[in-house]
């Protein structure tokens, strides 16, 4: 058996633009770009990136929410990419998201014990009443919320208690891997550390697997195993989480956790502001898009695309002139 859960192949996913009188396609936002990772069974590998360099597209290809443009997805060893619908339907028990919106995502007008039991009629679990009023007991103490909250509606909560039911309805077909979408970015800063800790305390009871996207760098520090840095599509570094937080290797890396607030307002910690906009994903720059913007640019970066370059098992980068 492989200690994979998941691992992407160069993955792509392009959204087509259209215009004209006739509708025709006359451009694409490349959202995602020739991506590959692995996540091991039972780790957390956060995501992280500016907003729309194509993180929630990325989690949603996996899922296949969004179709894959092309590239490979492998689940626990089975290529799941171009599984026909009726067997996605199946696998998609063993795979699950939390979205980011906790007051979107839920249905206003259903009961949390409606809204809990819909998966598991989906997929036809605790189809017994007694099984299934234990299973929506168990969800509410796994959540930690009362067990009235099964009667209640979706507006008598707050948002950390609607992102935890978010969490239980995820929870409910009993899933190996979920993808954590910017789960606590809607929620108080007090209220975040305590569904972070829910998570990781899930994740060590059920053995569960995660993808963390998210914008907060510390909280990804703290969740994840390890940690990879997206830029306009494109996976620009990954490390474990130690070792990039130690020493990032990629220029936007660099720049990115430069960014971090430091807990001493004294200390003197350098800030990397980057010049330029953030290229249009429809006409992205040729060779490594970062380089209008990299301040560590050679001649070569403007015309060739950087190969991932390995400098330890665990780390890896896309960058002709890493910092040192």
């Amino acid at each position: 058996m492989s200690q994979y859960l998941l691992e992407v192949k160069n993955l792509c996913k392009k959204f087509p633009i259209k215009g004209g009188f006739f509708g025709r396609e006359i451009g694409a936002v490349n959202a995602v770009n020739n991506i590959s990772f692995k996540i091991k069974k039972g780790e957390t590998l956060g995501l992280v990136g500016e907003s729309g360099c194509g993180k929630s597209t990325l989690g949603r290809a996996i899922l296949r929410l969004h179709e894959p443009t092309s590239g490979q997805i492998f689940f626990d060893g089975k290529d799941i990419t171009h599984l026909p619908d009726e067997e996605m339907r199946k696998m998609r028990r063993r795979m699950q998201i939390i979205f980011q919106d906790p007051y979107a995502s839920l249905n206003p007008r259903m009961t949390v014990g409606d809204i809990l039991s819909e998966p598991m009629d989906i997929h036809q679990l605790h189809t017994e009443k007694s099984a299934r009023q234990k299973r929506l007991l168990k969800l509410m103490e796994q959540v930690q919320l009362p067990a009235d909250a099964l009667l209640k509606y979706p507006h008598e909560f707050s948002g950390g208690q609607r992102q935890r039911i978010c969490i239980a309805r995820a929870l409910a077909v009993e899933p190996e891997f979920i993808v954590c979408d910017e789960p606590v970015s809607a929620l108080d800063v007090s209220v975040q550390a305590q569904v972070v800790n829910l998570l990781m305390d899930l994740q060590k009871e059920l053995g569960l697997t995660y993808l963390f996207i998210a914008h907060d760098l510390k909280i990804v520090e703290y969740i994840s195993n390890r940690v990879a840095v997206m830029y306009l599509g494109n996976m620009v570094e990954v490390a474990e989480s130690h070792e990039l937080y130690g020493g990032a290797k990629h220029p936007y890396t660099k720049a990115l956790f430069s960014a971090i607030p430091h807990a001493d307002p004294s200390s003197k910690k350098e800030r990397i502001i980057l010049e330029g906009d953030l290229p249009s994903p429809m006409n992205p720059p040729t060779g490594c898009h970062f380089h209008p913007r990299c301040w560590n640019c050679k001649s070569e970066c403007k015309t060739s695309m950087p190969p991932m370059t390995q400098i330890t098992p665990t780390h890896e980068f896309k960058c002709f002139n890493p910092i040192k």
